[in-house]
């Protein structure tokens, strides 16, 4: 059975409409390195991953799920009321026609959203290890944009975005650790 509250993980707040840095948050919604990637790369790894870390696995693939519908939530608040100047300046004009309002899955540079974005190689110590890297890499971006934001409401939320990247780097990393050990006891493989 599935259960969502229906509530953001984290309030999301903005201070003023600013369509620069909703585009900036789209590379977190559809980019490479964001939280649909993300979520669709542990939900599908975690198929072919010894049993000791499948929850680990389920449970951050879930929660990035929970980080997309707060980044949705941030770029919606960032660009309801542009005008289709603002959104012009801030270089969403594509976005706009192609549109509207609505948010879609791209990255910053206008780029779809592509399954080549989700890494499955099915070997379990790659696979984290890649797991690793992209929360790295998504805890990365997160500080950038903080460091390009004047909205210290926004930046909160990407505060909390940022802190979560470095939880599940830190599980992915414990789980590595506690396969290595379970390899060298020949329990897989």
């Amino acid at each position: 059975m599935w259960i969502y509250e229906k509530k953001l993980q984290y309030p999301v707040k903005v201070s003023t409409c600013n369509p620069t840095l909703a585009k900036y948050l789209i590379e977190q919604y559809g980019g490479a390195d964001g939280e649909l990637a993300a979520a669709l790369r542990y939900l599908n790894q975690r198929y072919t991953i010894p049993d000791k870390v499948i929850g680990l696995l389920n449970d951050i693939g879930t929660e990035e799920f929970a980080h997309l519908e707060m980044i949705a939530t941030m770029i919606y608040k960032l660009t309801k009321d542009a005008t289709p100047e603002q959104m012009k300046a801030a270089g969403l004009a594509d976005h706009y026609v192609n549109h509207d309002s609505a948010i879609f899955y791209h990255n910053t540079a206008g780029n779809p959203f592509t399954a080549e974005y989700i890494q499955a190689k099915g070997d379990p110590i790659a696979d984290l290890y890649e797991d690793i890297a992209a929360e790295e890499k998504a805890r990365a971006t997160y500080q950038w944009i903080i460091d390009m934001s004047d909205d210290p409401d926004l930046n909160d939320g990407l505060r909390f975005l940022r802190e979560r990247e470095i939880v599940h780097s830190q599980r992915f990393r414990e789980a590595v650790e506690i396969l290595k050990e379970d390899r060298g006891r020949k329990r897989f493989f």
